[in-house]
């Protein structure tokens, strides 16, 4: 049974940096497509970055460009996401999903149908 298991969620401060991790166990298809989603209370899911594992191929929301780095260490089947200058607004339960066999589309790695597998969420909460 494949997982994905989110960790590195907390509370900072305004100004403030955090690394969430996806790992990935169980059956799993070296290529695929692994995003991070977020929701916040009272809002929809909005897709905040996607990685091409084996690919350089990144994509972000405009929202984080510039704060956010997506990462994949394939040896480990982990999916980092690297959150500098948080803010406030970054606030959100934050999910990662997996597309399997597939690169990240650059016009739907955004939409959270296009993903198969989904963890369970790690909470970031930013105080200004």
């Amino acid at each position: 049974q494949v997982q994905l298991v989110e960790s590195g969620g907390g509370s900072v401060q305004a100004g403030g940096s955090l690394r969430l991790s996806c790992e990935v166990s169980g059956y799993t298809v070296s290529r695929r497509c692994m995003g991070w989603f977020r929701q916040a209370l009272g809002k929809e899911r909005e897709g905040v970055a996607a990685i091409s594992t084996g690919e350089s191929n990144t994509y972000y929301a405009d929202s984080v460009t510039d704060r956010f780095t997506i990462s994949q260490d394939n040896a480990n089947n982990t999916t980092y996401l690297q959150m500098n200058s948080l803010k406030p607004e970054d606030t959100a339960m934050y999910y990662c999903a997996a597309s399997w066999g597939v690169p990240c589309s650059s016009t739907y790695w955004w939409y959270g149908a296009s993903y198969n597998s989904w963890g369970q969420g790690t909470q970031v909460t930013v105080s200004s």
